[in-house]
């Protein structure tokens, strides 16, 4: 990693970049490259590159900390904490036991409260990983209760197909809302760049239909080619209203965690024509959060760190990314790349560029560093060849979500699901790669559906 980096830092110069564009690619290059090869972690890499930055004179100060300012950045921290208390006030457990008690007659049923889950958590949980957390106990649960054991051959009576959908169904959920994946916010923050402006009501209405369509389709397709030796599973009803039982009525933190659930949902439904900050509702949502002491400030201290973690390091590369940008790096890039599909069809660059952005993401393990990486760079190119930048500002957005099954490692929710022992790394793999297939068609299909709605 350091090696590369300073191999670019000082090779020749191309295509008439300025030194400061260049030695910021490098920067940027060696911090992409220490995560993808597991060198150090994100957020060492991104303040490397940073102070790096600073003490070289390639960024100044106020350049170096301009990402921290940006509004979206809050709103991923917010999030974040907001998700935590919905985790701790048992609201997602009690979601999903009742969808189990009403549709778990069968393992496809059980496929399906897993889909039908995650979405309805997404908008409030921008993280795979937090939601991850709260279907993986439940399906865990639900494969042992049907005889199926991690790591031996019961593995598939129930528990492989249900692992499978638990990870699965994250490419849908974080496709079909702008607040389900941080880095959605990132791919607007940077759309904005291009003129384009992504709220969280055009997000949901250009991804409902794909997504609806995946939703109802993926986990039959699943059951089809992955199929579990159990079938029914008429226990799991009743396993879901014992715990209920046992829940009780809706406790006080959960009902007033649902209301500011609920109310974000709206406010952000209606941001635009309200004319409100998507962060000042994130931020209003975890301020009575813990001013009725659902989320405490002692629960922050103890567990808000990988929140403040991913604010630092989400600020600093998009700092860094967008700084490439104004310095002509990425719009150069972009023209050499355009230069190579002149002459074509703006629809063959659109679906050549959609193609080849989820063909790369198996050389990626972090989505957000995908899109931090290659993003604004296929936007130039996509401009360039004439494609309509709303167009492929939306679907890159979304293929940023729906392709990360493609590997065990193109999710951080992917980790805990591949980790279960029902599911072989192969499996994963192959069965990863025939879903982002399945997606890609979705979407592709649907690009009149985005385009009419918000072209």
């Amino acid at each position: 990693m350091v090696f590369a980096g300073v191999g670019i830092w000082f090779s020749p110069i191309p295509w008439e970049l300025s030194v400061e564009a260049w030695h910021l690619f490098a920067l940027f290059f060696s911090a992409i490259l220490g995560v993808l090869l597991n060198a150090f972690p994100i957020l060492l890499s991104a303040l490397f590159a940073m102070v790096i930055g600073v003490f070289t004179g390639t960024l100044t100060p106020k350049t170096a900390f301009s990402g921290f300012s940006q509004s979206f950045m809050l709103l991923i921290l917010a999030a974040f904490l907001v998700a935590k208390a919905v985790i701790k006030s048992g609201l997602g457990k009690r979601l999903a036991l009742l969808l189990i008690r009403r549709f778990g007659k069968s393992t496809l049923g059980l496929g399906y409260c897993i889909f039908v889950t995650d979405a309805l958590l997404g908008p409030a949980i921008p993280s795979n990983l937090a939601r991850s957390g709260i279907l993986y106990p439940i399906i865990h649960a639900l494969a042992l209760d049907t005889g199926s054991f991690p790591g031996d051959a019961s593995r598939k009576r129930s528990g492989s197909f249900l692992m499978l959908c638990g990870m699965v169904s994250l490419t849908v959920s974080s496709a079909m809302w702008l607040t389900a994946m941080g880095g959605n916010p990132i791919a607007a923050g940077i759309a904005g760049r291009f003129g384009v402006d992504i709220s969280f009501g055009n997000w949901f209405l250009a991804a409902s239909l794909p997504s609806l369509a995946g939703l109802i389709l993926l986990p039959r397709i699943l059951y089809r080619i992955f199929p579990p030796e159990v079938r029914q599973t008429p226990t799991a009803q009743a396993a879901a209203a014992k715990d209920l039982q046992i829940m009780g009525p809706m406790s006080r933190p959960e009902l007033i965690t649902a209301s500011v659930f609920l109310g974000m949902i709206v406010l952000w439904g209606f941001a635009a024509f309200l004319k409100i900050n998507l962060a000042i509702v994130a931020l209003s949502g975890l301020a009575i959060l813990i001013l009725t002491k659902v989320y405490r400030l002692e629960d922050f201290r103890a567990e808000g760190g990988d929140a403040l973690e991913t604010y630092i390091w989400f600020s600093i590369l998009y700092m860094i990314s967008s700084q490439l940008n104004e310095l002509g790096f990425m719009s150069t890039l972009g023209i050499q790349i355009s230069s190579l599909l002149g002459g074509l069809n703006w629809m063959l660059v659109y679906l050549f560029l959609l193609l080849l952005y989820v063909l790369i993401h198996y050389f990626f393990v972090s989505q957000t560093a995908h899109l931090l990486a290659l993003y604004a760079v296929f936007l130039e190119v996509g401009s360039s060849a004439g494609v309509p930048i709303i167009l492929l500002a939306y679907m890159l957005a979304f293929a940023t979500n729906f392709f990360s099954s493609i590997t065990p490692q193109g999710s951080s929710g992917n980790v805990i699901f591949v980790g279960s022992g029902y599911l072989e790394i192969k499996e994963v793999f192959r069965y990863g790669g025939i879903v982002t297939l399945i997606n890609l068609l979705l979407y592709a299909l649907a690009t009149p559906w985005v385009l009419w709605v918000v072209g």
